[in-house]
């Protein structure tokens, strides 16, 4: 069974992270679960327990350290995980992501690679400090302190403002135009592609064809309760469309993927639905 508990940051880091998150399931030791991801946000992943893969390539599977990036994805991030884990970790905002990366989003899309790779050392002392701790307020002070000190290496403490309000968009008005999104954060259409690539390492179109994905997913598991407008918002204009959606989010057909066990996924959905109206 997977248990998940997740915490909103401290009030100094909530401009930079979305949330903290713990997940742990006790599991057979033979038993292996394949399943994927598909995150809206970068996030970084600290293992504690259990063999935990990604399809670094095709047939390739990875574990390149036990702290992880992760960055956002435009395609299914298929995952793999033999016997009883545990991880904690945390997603950052996009309208962050200038405070606590030197480099382009766009660069990390759809990746997996050692957090050291981005912060050196300072991976290290973090990972160090999860494990030592005793309860999950010990992780999430160990995984603050780090980020502070990232903040202090950085310097900028910058957000971008009308970044947070395209992560609105993207999270509440899915269906929304691409050049109403960006007439409405105040950018023309080619400056809001840039800025999107550089926070959120994909273009707008890219961001709102996902998450319109995963609002129609999350309502087929159950986890929201669209109205009928929502519903009407959502629909794809035929079932052959609808059909190349779930193709290239889940590599699934509609049908495949609600009969489907996917649980690691499902969390993602659950969780996603529990934040999206929150600031």
């Amino acid at each position: 069974m997977l248990l998940s508990r997740t915490y909103h940051p401290s009030e100094a880091l909530a401009p930079y992270i979305r949330r903290f998150y713990v997940f742990e399931a006790e599991l057979p030791e033979a038993m292996v679960i394949e399943d994927f991801l598909l995150s809206e946000t970068a996030f970084v992943r600290c293992l504690l327990k259990g063999d935990w893969k990604g399809e670094v390539a095709p047939g390739e599977w990875s574990q390149p350290g036990r702290t992880l990036f992760f960055g956002a994805n435009a395609l299914p991030f298929r995952v793999r995980v033999q016997g009883s884990f545990a991880v904690t970790g945390f997603a950052i905002r996009p309208s962050g992501w200038k405070a606590l990366f030197e480099q382009s989003h766009r660069d990390f899309a759809d990746d997996l690679l050692p957090l050291q790779d981005l912060w050196g050392d300072l991976a290290d002392h973090m990972q160090a400090g999860v494990e030592s701790a005793n309860d999950d307020q010990g992780k999430l002070a160990a995984m603050e302190a780090a980020i502070a000190h990232r903040l202090k290496q950085i310097g900028s403490y910058k957000t971008d403002s009308q970044m947070a309000k395209f992560e609105v968009f993207a999270r509440t008005d899915s269906a929304i135009r691409v050049e109403d999104a960006a007439r409405e954060v105040g950018l023309s259409v080619r400056q809001l592609e840039r800025r999107c690539q550089h926070t959120f390492g994909l273009t707008p179109k890219a961001i709102l064809r996902r998450s319109r994905f995963l609002d129609m997913a999350t309502a087929m598991r159950g986890f929201s309760s669209p109205s009928d407008s929502d519903l009407a918002a959502l629909r794809y204009f035929d079932q052959s469309h609808v059909a190349r959606e779930f193709r290239r989010f889940t590599n699934m057909t509609p049908t495949e993927f609600t009969n489907a066990v996917t649980p690691l996924q499902t969390a993602g959905l659950k969780l996603r639905e529990e934040a999206r109206f929150e600031d």
